[in-house]
């Protein structure tokens, strides 16, 4: 039997730390172009209340994503002690490609994946090097595609990373950027022969949403109403993405658990997309009780999103390797612990994946 395994892991945890204070004397606007009437010492504070972000990290100002997730993905091979060139593929996934600060334009080409392969030195043309465009999922979906290809017979190795600048993306008159952060993320993920209690992947589920819930995260302009209209930020319709989640994501983690065999009572822990503290937990909650479970088990849910904000596809594997490597006192792992990834975010796309660690 093959399974999936993951044998090294890394992240990038950006050196710049804006606190919520920091926000405190912005002047926010609605999305009608109008200042907000409430003060934003007040939209800080209930900004606080209900995403738990009281920080978040953003990169220097002469780095962007790729050398970002460079320094994750070294980390991680470091960490599985693979020698680069038995890579067989490298899959980045991220929303933005390279945002140069103060600049107003993005730039994927060459591919993220292509300039990670350039950066780590790899000359073997046999190393396929690739972007995954899926919102905030994206990381997980790459994870997923490595499995697929391993099973197809078609790869063995892979260096799969997340990596994000999205203070390069955000607009500052709109409370909503107080929420997204910069980051990188990656594992080395490999085909191993195994049993049915060898560690690996037992399962996974993804999920798009397009009709009306397409533009539920989308690209849209200031709000502030002296703006340039051409330059687009990156925008959010809050109270319609917290419903969605919450009606669909603890379905499709409910759909992967029953995938994999396992019992929910044997999940020792579930690295969700950091996206806002409150729907997390709404989210969870709503997932044991689908099992008819009304309290979920106490620290059950490893987060970040307090000190570290929604750094998009890379705050899944930053959590899971600041876990994996005993940052989190209260949040061990042990051989033979089986865990769920799960994200969310822009398409709407939705997935979910059941390993053995």
């Amino acid at each position: 039997m093959l399974r999936s395994v993951i044998t090294g892991s890394g992240s990038y945890i950006p050196p710049f730390v804006q606190t919520n204070q920091d926000f405190a004397q912005h002047e926010f606007f609605t999305s009608d172009g109008l200042p907000l009437p409430t003060d934003p010492s007040e939209v800080v504070e209930k900004f606080k209340k209900i995403t738990g972000i009281e920080e978040r990290r953003y990169t220097t100002d002469d780095l962007n994503a790729s050398n970002i997730g460079f320094d994750a993905a070294g980390k991680a091979i470091g960490d599985s002690r693979v020698d680069p060139e038995t890579l067989d593929q490298i899959i980045v996934a991220h929303n933005f490609g390279n945002v140069i600060k103060d600049t107003i334009q993005t730039a994927a080409v060459p591919s993220l994946a292509s300039q990670l392969k350039h950066a780590l030195g790899i000359s073997n043309p046999n190393c396929i090097a690739y972007d995954i465009l899926f919102g905030c999922p994206g990381w997980v979906q790459g994870v997923i595609q490595a499995d697929a290809f391993f099973k197809a017979g078609m790869a063995r190795k892979a260096l799969i990373v997340g990596t994000e600048t999205l203070s390069r993306v955000i607009d500052m008159y709109d409370r909503d950027s107080m929420i997204f952060s910069d980051g990188a993320g990656a594992i080395v993920l490999e085909a191993k022969e195994g049993d049915d209690n060898s560690p690996g992947i037992l399962a996974y589920v993804a999920q798009t949403h397009s009709l009306e819930e397409f533009d539920y995260i989308n690209m849209g302009a200031s709000y502030f109403p002296e703006s340039n209209p051409r330059i687009r930020y990156l925008k959010m319709k809050g109270k319609k993405v917290y419903e969605y989640a919450l009606k669909h994501v603890p379905e499709a983690m409910k759909a992967c658990v029953d995938k994999s065999g396992c019992s929910i009572l044997s999940i020792k822990k579930i690295f969700i997309h950091q996206a806002n503290e409150k729907m997390d937990e709404a989210i969870i909650k709503k997932l044991y009780s689908l099992y008819g479970i009304e309290i979920p088990p106490v620290n059950i849910m490893p987060m970040s999103i307090g000190w570290l904000g929604n750094s998009s596809v890379a705050t899944i594997p930053t959590l899971f390797d600041l876990v994996r490597k005993n940052r989190f006192q209260e949040h061990l792992l042990s051989a033979g612990d089986i865990i769920l990834f799960a994200s969310v975010g822009a398409g709407m796309n939705i997935n979910a994946v059941c390993y053995r660690y």
